[in-house]
């Protein structure tokens, strides 16, 4: 049976979430308040197009943040193997881990695909980011790990990453 849940949108109410970092600590949607924050879930830890997509986060965390925004990378990885790729890729970012997929559904992020005429359940590579009093601020779906920061950029109104 495939689990997918109605995709969020602009002005929606973030739904909240409890979930651990790399490091074991409990991470919510309200420890982020008062800051706007770029949730972005993506399939599997050190894989190539999730390494670039995390680099080029890492990359423009500077002028994110200038912008009044943080970063924070979901997956459904274990806490373990988010310390191994924070740690590899020199990170500079919160990564949470999300094992049972249950944030993804209710943001939207999980649901069916299909890759090489297999349809199958997984992770949808999106990327919500959300204002600092916990709604959706822009909500983006099947982005593609390359060139998507720099997109993101453009739709924030920031300069080029």
């Amino acid at each position: 049976m495939t689990q997918t849940a109605a995709r969020l949108t602009t002005g929606d109410r973030a739904p909240a979430f409890a979930l651990p970092d790399s490091e074991g600590a409990t991470h919510t949607l309200d420890s982020f308040a008062g800051r706007k924050t770029v949730l972005y879930f993506y399939p599997a830890a050190s894989t190539p197009a999730c390494t670039q997509q995390a680099c080029d986060f890492n990359d423009t965390l500077g002028s994110l943040a200038a912008a009044g925004y943080r970063v924070v990378g979901l997956s459904p990885d274990a806490p373990e193997k988010l310390k191994a790729f924070a740690r590899n890729q020199d990170l500079g970012f919160t990564l949470l881990a999300d094992e049972d997929h249950a944030v993804a559904l209710a943001y939207g992020a999980w649901g069916e695909k299909k890759n090489y005429g297999r349809t199958y359940e997984g992770l949808i590579r999106s990327t919500i980011v959300v204002d600092e009093h916990g709604v959706v601020e822009l909500a983006q779906y099947n982005v593609r790990a390359k060139g998507h920061v720099a997109k993101l950029h453009r739709d924030l109104g920031l300069a080029s990453a």
